[in-house]
């Protein structure tokens, strides 16, 4: 049953658009809209499997969630969703992938890398289904997009911030899984500590190690890190969690101390009692990088390889919401900014 859907959905797609593969390394221009779907095009199906946390985790899958609905709006985009679960088999994750094409969904967002064993598979047995993955650049495939971040650029313009708001001298990073993609957070947070002052404290702290994935999504184990931090003097603490940095926040507002969110600007999507404390946000655009993919297909133009979302594209940055950080601290990070851009400052990513 699932060859001879698989066979009319390749029917269905091949009727819906033309698009050239090419695999690479590119650097995508900024995205903005060209124009609306026509009513009389038919849908464009896109499936969207989420990470642990899923759409309303007010982080990493949110953001990417916001690029599905501007593609909805723009495109008429019909979408069913699908939600990772802490601790679940690989083979979970391959179903997932295999029941959205399953169901015609033929444009397929794989949100976060844990998802590359299986888009690796199920991208090979369906060659006539796009799969945009996003954070993981290890498949090479015509019909696979691999949508990466700069994060390694936003972080150090945070740890700037963390650095030029501290009183104690002493700041922290919480990760949420040791992996090497949370590693290159830590890895720009430090160096934007260090750029603004060699003698400043960094703590660090995972809460989990590889294959738990839970450290992504236990706001006790983020609430326990930021506590044990702020005890031992920091006043900024920045989380690269997910739905674990909730708990970061709570335990700043707890301890009198500043947050820094992650992916989203959190000073917005955070629980309202919190916000008051999110110094800043590490903004790192999923949203961008699966809008541009959707658009792709609606345009006809897409392509598999990796494509680099970053400083110049605006595929990273930083939050000013809630005015905490200062004109002149915004005056230096935009000049860190700029030397980024220019090749000035290389951002370590290890």
């Amino acid at each position: 049953m699932r060859q001879v859907m698989k066979i009319v959905i390749a029917a269905t797609t091949a009727a819906l658009t033309l698009t050239a593969c090419a695999s690479g390394t590119t650097t995508p221009a900024a995205t903005t809209a060209t124009s609306a779907a026509s009513s009389a095009a038919p849908a464009i199906k896109v499936g969207m499997a989420y990470d642990v946390g899923g759409r309303g985790d007010q982080s990493f899958n949110d953001s990417a969630a916001a690029g599905l609905d501007k593609a909805k709006a723009e495109f008429g985009v019909e979408a069913q969703e699908s939600a990772a679960t802490n601790g679940e088999a690989e083979s979970a994750r391959e179903e997932r992938l295999n029941q959205l094409i399953d169901a015609g969904y033929t444009n397929i967002v794989a949100v976060g890398f844990a998802y590359a064993t299986s888009v690796q598979k199920v991208a090979g047995e369906n060659p006539d289904v796009k799969f945009a993955i996003v954070d993981d650049q290890s498949i090479t495939a015509d019909n696979v997009m691999n949508l990466t971040f700069a994060a390694n650029q936003g972080s150090f313009l945070v740890g700037a911030a963390a650095a030029l708001t501290t009183k104690t001298k002493n700041v922290g990073f919480v990760g949420g899984v040791e992996t090497d993609l949370i590693k290159s957070f830590e890895a720009g947070f430090d160096a934007g500590v260090k750029a603004v002052d060699p003698s400043i404290t960094i703590q660090s702290k995972y809460l989990t190690q590889p294959p738990d994935f839970s450290g992504f999504s236990s706001v006790d184990k983020g609430k326990a890190a930021a506590e044990g931090m702020y005890q031992k003097g920091a006043d900024v603490v920045y989380h690269a969690a997910g739905g674990s940095g909730g708990g970061v926040f709570t335990a700043a507002k707890a301890a009198g101390k500043w947050a820094i969110g992650v992916d989203s600007d959190q000073a917005l999507t955070a629980a309202e009692d919190v916000r008051d404390v999110v110094l800043t946000s590490m903004i790192k655009r999923v949203d961008t990088g699966v809008y541009y993919f959707i658009k792709s297909i609606h345009d006809g133009t897409f392509a598999g390889g990796t494509q680099v979302f970053d400083l110049k594209t605006d595929g990273v940055g930083y939050s000013t919401t809630g005015d905490h950080l200062s004109s002149d601290t915004i005056a230096k990070l935009e000049e860190y900014k700029k030397q980024i851009i220019d090749g000035t400052i290389t951002v370590p990513d290890k």
